[in-house]
Parts: structure tokens; C-alpha cells; sequence
């Protein structure tokens, strides 16, 4: 089902009453009741990069530094840092102070074991440690990172955002096996996570944690002073758009992450009610094949499913016609951002359509081997785009089975790297921050480590040499001949689809404050108007 013929079913509910239990005033005015884009079900954001479970992870969890609202590197739960005169020595002394919701003392040894398990999972975490030696805790209150040559970009890493955040957890959950999620959830950032409250699919409950030291600067993006103004944070999940649209205007939630831009108009009109962008980085909509089985380890089948994009269609698809709010990208990196440059790769050459998509297919000794779409029916942002993926592709010749099933599935069964008779998949689709593919450091669209690599497990040797001479480059026209090369080669690949770039519009009952401006919809800062 398409998004226009969803919504025409559902448009009747726009003003439908929420259907909770009164909640006393007293305790609506300490509860912040907040409405995420998607089902939480994976609750390790080490473990994936899913922007719903990241959003968990700053709620729960702190890093050692973090970007400011400029997207520059600030101490967190560090108080500081030197190094060594020739580079290869860093020393991070943590704040005094630091506990986990457990009740123990935040360690060295609690972050050197985070970040060890992090590099394993996040692409800029093993940039990171290709060149580390040891991670090791000198005292409880400082860590050392020996390696073995500099790495100017030490604090990028670590304050890095969005997908795979190395977010702090202790010791004995930070050994678990990166390829395996924490059997717990316990950090020590401003909430603590309600495990008792949590129903998947229903609600998400955090409480104040009160022992939580924030930092004395204000809050600045993900960096700063995170005070909690509420005692209580609640996430009702509601997939239909009309209903958690309709909750909105009742007064019964607060904070709609990402409201329909069909019903964007008619929230606008009710004067209880804010919408505002805060992520004004925009995000990339994106298409990721498996490169490990048939059809799609065939580079020439990639190729043809390139050619047989059409980025209107899919914008138009979740965004409508307003091209305010979208636009057309074809690099992988962000468009108009100093790395997004288009029509590098002759796969972007026009013409772009069916019929050369067609003859692409029929030249590439597809043997009708199985497609599978696995596509999320709770994720207005996203669902349309597998419909359309899946149409498009049988009209070409491909042999397609769509797997529609909610986006914790997705998230679940995205991980398995078996062919599709066993479970495993072909394509997916999601979207992210432009912020966390703003280059080749931080980037998961453009590497090429094969089996340790995101989703997709694209394999380049070339790519992965081209990453890291973009690292090594201190001449900045340097670093843009590689990184358009890089960019190149990853859209000739197929690495990535991309399908268009987008912002994403918030709405909040004026009855709160604070909002800041941020990647993420960051609950700190948030308070009663």
C-alpha cells in the first residue's frame, strides 16, 4: 500500500481522541510524553545503528566528548585531555563525580573497555583501531590511548554522533561481544532507563536520574550542561500518523518527532501547537543491498537497480510535492556540504529509466535468482520507499518478494548475513543525518571493509585505501580529489543507493521550552513553558 492510499484510509482518525488513561495533572506536569519515529526493540546502540536506538542511547548513556551546536569536539565526561609531544599518547582525565545507575563509580577501565567494544562495530571507531596499540586505564580517573602514529582526528572520533555513538556503559557490560547486544541497560546520563515499564511496541519509560553532574556550560547540541527538567520521560508509540497526529492536538502526548507532511498543515493551524525543524543538517534517504549473496554480489545486477531509481518518486512518496523540503542527491556524501558533489559516477548520466535499467538487467546474467525486500509497515518515512523499490524492480525483470513487517524486524533481520531461503535479505532502505555521512571518516556509505562493514557488507580494498589516504591528506585540495574519487567509486560499486535529501519537521505543544537544535530530538533542555 502507498502512502497516499494509507493516509486517504486513515484521514478520518486525524481528530480521533487518543486512546491512554486520563493521567492526573500533577503527574502530566512532570512527565514529558514524547512520540519517536519508530518501535524501540534493539536497546544496544552500540550493537546497531538504528537512529530510534541511538535517540534511546542519549537518553541513558554519556560519552567522553561530544559536539556542540557549531559540530565542534567538547569534553563530556571528560575533564581533559594532553598528549604526548610526538602524537602517539593521549591521557583523558574523566570528571570527578561520574556514577552509573547502578550506583558504581564511572572507571577508566568502564571507557577504555566502551571504546574498544565500540571500534569494533563503528566504521570511524576501527579507523580508530587500526592505529591503537593499547587501550588502558592508568588510574580510575584516567584513560590512555597508545598508538601507533598520531591520528589527528583522536577527538572526532570520540565526539562522534548519530550511528554507533561510543556512548560509556560499565565494565562487565562493555565486554559483552560487539556482535551481540548488552543483556542490560545502565549508563550513566540524565535518564535512567525503567526496564519494568518497558512494553516494545507500547512504551518506553525513563526516570531523572538524580545523581546525574551535568556540566556547568549550557547545553550546546549533544554537548554541554544535559539537566533534566522533567522527572519522568514517556514514549508512547504510535505508528499510524493520524493517531499520534491526533494525540498531539489532544493534549495527550507532548512531542511529535515526525509528524506526516500531509498533516503538517493542519497542525500548524492549531495554535496549542509549534512545528519546527531542529536537525538543520537534513537527512540522506538511502537504499543499502547486500553485496554477500545472489543477485546483488553480481556488480552488474547492482547497477541495474541504479539505474532504475528515480529520487522524485521516492521523495514525493514520503514528503509530497513540497521541494522546500527535499531534493534531489545523488552523491554520497551530503549535498551542499563541500564533499557533495554529483555526477561523478556515468551511472548518474541520463538517461536514468526503466529501459536502460532493463537492458542493464538483461546483461548482467541475472538467473532469477529471489529479491527480498525487507520493509518496515510502521515507518512512514521509509515504508513507501520499499513499496516503490519492489515495483520498479519487476517491471525490469527482477524475481521480488517484499517483507513487510515492523521496523524492529528490520532491525533485526538486517544483521543476518544468510541467503534469503535461510532468512536473510537483499535490500532494505533507512535514512540518517547528514551529519553522520559528512566524510569519509565518519561515513558507513562509502567503506568498503566487507564482512566487519555496516549492513551491506560492500568489500572494496580500493575504498578502504582511499578512506584512510583521505585521513593522511593535510592539503584540502587533496583531500576533495580523494574524496571524489572515493565518492566515484562507491556510486560506480553500488555501495549505496542514494534516494534524496530531506529535513524533518518536529511538532510540540507550545505547553513546552527549550528545544534544541541538534541531530537528535535530545530531551535535555526541554522543560514547561
Amino acid at each position: 500500500m502507498h502512502r497516499r492510499s494509507l493516509l486517504a484510509g486513515s484521514a478520518g482518525l486525524a481528530l480521533a481522541p487518543f486512546g491512554a488513561p486520563a493521567i492526573a495533572q500533577p503527574a502530566r506536569a512532570a512527565t514529558l510524553r514524547f512520540v519517536p519515529q519508530a518501535n524501540l526493540t534493539a536497546l544496544d546502540p552500540i550493537w546497531t545503528s538504528a537512529i530510534v536506538t541511538q535517540m534511546h542511547g542519549y537518553h541513558v548513556y554519556d560519552t567522553l566528548y561530544a559536539l556542540d551546536a557549531r559540530l565542534r569536539p567538547q569534553p563530556q565526561m571528560a575533564q581533559g585531555h594532553e598528549t604526548s609531544a610526538d602524537g602517539r599518547s593521549w591521557r583523558i582525565t574523566l570528571r570527578e563525580g561520574l556514577r552509573f545507575h547502578d550506583g558504581e563509580p564511572v572507571r577508566a577501565r568502564d571507557c577504555t573497555a566502551s571504546l574498544a567494544r565500540w571500534s569494533k562495530r563503528d566504521p570511524f571507531g576501527q579507523i580508530l583501531a587500526a592505529v591503537v596499540d593499547e587501550w588502558r586505564a592508568a588510574d580510575d580517573r584516567t584513560i590512555e590511548i597508545r598508538l601507533k602514529r598520531p591520528f589527528p582526528l583522536m577527538l572526532d572520533a570520540l565526539a562522534k554522533p548519530d550511528a554507533n555513538v561510543p556512548f560509556i556503559m560499565p565494565e562487565r557490560l562493555a565486554q559483552t561481544d560487539a556482535n551481540a547486544q548488552v543483556g542490560e541497560v545502565v549508563g550513566s546520563g540524565p535518564f535512567r532507563f525503567v526496564r519494568g515499564e518497558f512494553v516494545s511496541g507500547s512504551r518506553v519509560v525513563y526516570a531523572k536520574n538524580d545523581a546525574y553532574v551535568p556540566r556547568s556550560e549550557p547545553a550546546s547540541g549533544a554537548a554541554g550542561g544535559k539537566l533534566a527538567h522533567f522527572a519522568r520521560v514517556e514514549w508512547h508509540i504510535l505508528p499510524d500518523p493520524a493517531t499520534a497526529a491526533a494525540a498531539l492536538q489532544a493534549g495527550e502526548v507532548d512531542w511529535l518527532e515526525q509528524p506526516l507532511t500531509d498533516l503538517i498543515p493542519t497542525l500548524q493551524r492549531n495554535r496549542n501547537i509549534e512545528v519546527g525543524v531542529l536537525n538543520e543538517a537534513g537527512i540522506m534517504s538511502i537504499m543499502r543491498l547486500n553485496h554477500l549473496q545472489a543477485p546483488f554480489n553480481n556488480l552488474r545486477a547492482r547497477q541495474a537497480v541504479a539505474l532504475a531509481v528515480d529520487q522524485d518518486e521516492y521523495m514525493r512518496a514520503t514528503l509530497g510535492d513540497d521541494r522546500g523540503v527535499w531534493r534531489q542527491c545523488r552523491s554520497l556524501f551530503p549535498c551542499g556540504t563541500p564533499l557533495g558533489v554529483e555526477d561523478l559516477s556515468p551511472l548518474n548520466a541520463p538517461p536514468r529509466n526503466l529501459d536502460r535499467a532493463r537492458a542493464a538487467l538483461a546483461a548482467s546474467g541475472y538467473n532469477n535468482e529471489k529479491v527480498v525486500i525487507i520493509n518496515p509497515t510502521d515507518f512512514p518515512l521509509i515504508g513507501p520507499h520499499g513499496q516503490i523499490t519492489a515495483d520498479r524492480l519487476r517491471r525490469i525483470g527482477f524475481n521480488v518478494e517484499l517483507a513487510e513487517t515492523d521496523w524492529g524486524t528490520v532491525v533485526q533481520r538486517r544483521v543476518r548475513t544468510e541467503p534469503v531461503e535461510r532468512g536473510g535479505w537483499s535490500i532494505f532502505h533507512t535514512y540518517g543525518s547528514s551529519l553522520a555521512y559528512l566524510n569519509p571518516a565518519v561515513s558507513s556509505l562509502v567503506k568498503g571493509p566487507g564482512a566487519s562493514g555496516w549492513f551491506g557488507w560492500y568489500d572494496s580494498p580500493r575504498a578502504q585505501e582511499l578512506v584512510q589516504a583521505w585521513l593522511d591528506a593535510t592539503d584540502p585540495a587533496q583531500q576533495q580529489t580523494l574524496a571524489n574519487e572515493l565518492n566515484r567509486l562507491a556510486q560506480d560499486d553500488v555501495a549505496t543507493i542514494p534516494l534524496g535529501q530531506f529535513t524533518i519537521r518536529n511538532a510540540w505543544r507550545r505547553s513546552i521550552t527549550g528545544h534544541l537544535k541538534g541531530s537528535m530530538p535530545y530531551p535535555w533542555g526541554v522543560r514547561p513553558a
